[in-house]
């Protein structure tokens, strides 16, 4: 079986790494990236993401799209967990292709709407492009196969704020329209995430068996191990962009419930992710109108993590 799929992506340490599983996973076919502020802006996002393609001898089709949130002014980027250039810091080799001419929501439009049924859009940046698409072209949520998320928390907390996971704070606007839209969808937030460690001796066989893109991927990692030993106390990171590819590729090391999601885009909650579930009565119904999606609460983080290894070794 093989999964065709757009990735909408802001890279990012852990961007980088998910991309190059994108690109090697013999059962992924990667029809193209369309990027995206946030852990860097959207011009080094499209640059990173150039880059990454040509050094794993693979260049596809990158598309730039959201420069800045929907509605609120952008936050500054996280330079202390993905470094100045989104790639820790490290030294990068010039880059010899361009970015497609459409922008990200059109480039999004054009290929679902080329193989209906077919395309999987896996996003796992604030979600301003899926947004524009819903607005370019309202009917696509019934021609893409899926669309998953690597965004959000349900019962972990945040990692922005004590409720919001950033994909979501960045922009909660686009969120709001894109979690609640009526296609099918999979949240992969920082409950299964953060139960997910990518360790030095798994980053050594990946270095080794990846050529010139492996190097960019140690280098990247060890800037982003450094911020994760001071944040969570582990000698890794989180590979949380990876996990939505797992998700895509390997649903069996997962646990998923079934319900209504919601998105807070004011006062001190914004960009909290409300989980509803299915069935289950609250005071009012409220929580339970938007449409019904599949939300990951439960993982096999060793396994998604030792997946992450074996794919890219």
């Amino acid at each position: 079986m093989t999964y065709p799929i757009i990735f909408d992506t802001d890279p990012g340490v852990d961007d980088a790494q998910a991309i190059a599983i994108a690109l090697r996973h013999p059962e992924i076919e990667l029809l193209g990236m369309t990027t995206t502020f946030g852990n860097v802006d959207v011009e080094t996002a499209t640059h990173n993401a150039l880059l990454l393609g040509e050094l794993a001898g693979k260049p596809v089709p990158v598309a730039q799209g959201a420069a800045t949130p929907m509605v609120k002014p952008r936050h500054p980027a996280p330079k202390h967990i993905h470094g100045d250039n989104g790639l820790g810091n490290i030294d990068l080799p010039p880059v010899a292709g361009q970015a497609d001419p459409r922008n990200a929501a059109q480039f999004i439009v054009d290929t679902v709407n080329q193989r209906p049924g077919e395309v999987s859009l896996v996003a796992v940046g604030p979600l301003g492009n899926l947004a524009a698409a819903l607005q370019i072209d309202p009917a696509i949520v019934t021609k893409v196969k899926q669309v998953v998320i690597m965004g959000g928390s349900i019962r972990e907390g945040g990692n922005v704020t004590p409720v919001a996971e950033a994909n979501i704070f960045n922009d909660a606007h686009a969120a709001q329209k894109v979690l609640t839209a009526e296609w099918p969808l999979t949240l992969v937030g920082l409950d299964v995430t953060h139960r997910c460690v990518l360790t030095p001796q798994h980053m050594e066989r990946i270095e080794t068996a990846q050529g010139e893109l492996g190097k960019v991927l140690a280098g990247s990692y060890a800037f982003y191990r450094n911020f994760y030993r001071q944040a969570l106390g582990i000698d890794g990171c989180c590979p949380h962009d990876s996990v939505a590819l797992a998700w895509l590729v390997r649903p069996d090391l997962f646990e998923t419930q079934r319900g209504h999601l919601n998105v807070v885009t004011e006062g001190s909650a914004e960009g909290q992710t409300l989980f509803a579930p299915k069935g289950r009565a609250f005071i009012q119904d409220r929580w339970s109108q938007t449409p019904e999606v599949d939300v990951c609460l439960g993982v096999d983080g060793q396994a998604v993590s030792n997946w992450i290894a074996d794919t890219l070794s």
